[in-house]
């Protein structure tokens, strides 16, 4: 079950994934630097991270849905983890872009409370659709391994992924 989606014999989406989610995570770093310093730069900066990251999300959810849609074998464990994979991702994305428009609003993209809260709530997101994309490689094998797994119980059972 490899990914069909690869380019240099690796698949693309873990190889995207690092964008995204270090352009959201360093912009609310941005965002508690301003709140620490007042410095208008910091606002600035977080506000074109959020943009960059969540346009590169788009891409690289691209990448994510098709290897669901073409390699995740239905009616598995897999398959229902892949999908709120997915979603929870989506939700980091939404969550970003509505704290984007936010600031879009106000005058020096500054970013209020809402904005913020929505930001945070978005790395809580991806904190759990991370888990869920490390399920799917790790302990799934997923879009790495020809011999995967996709019905191995949950890496919190104490189980093997073979089941054994």
């Amino acid at each position: 079950m490899r990914s069909r989606v690869r380019a240099a014999g690796h698949a693309v989406h873990p190889i995207l994934i690092v964008f995204p989610l270090g352009l959201l995570t360093t912009a609310v770093g941005f965002d508690v630097l301003y709140l620490i310093t007042d410095r208008v730069s910091f606002q600035f900066t977080a506000a074109h991270l959020i943009a960059a990251g969540v346009l590169m999300g788009v891409v690289t959810a691209a990448t994510g849905w098709l290897d669901w849609f073409l390699v995740v074998p239905r009616g598995t464990r897999a398959r229902r983890i892949g999908l709120l994979h997915g979603l929870s991702n989506g939700v980091v994305l939404v969550a970003f872009a509505i704290s984007w428009l936010l600031r879009l609003a106000e005058t020096d993209w500054h970013p209020t409370w809402p904005a913020l809260v929505v930001a945070w709530l978005g790395v809580l997101a991806g904190g759990l659709g991370g888990w869920l994309g490390g399920e799917l490689v790790e302990r799934l094998g997923i879009s790495v391994e020809e011999d995967a797994h996709p019905d191995a119980p949950s890496s919190l059972s104490g189980a093997t992924a073979s089941g054994r």
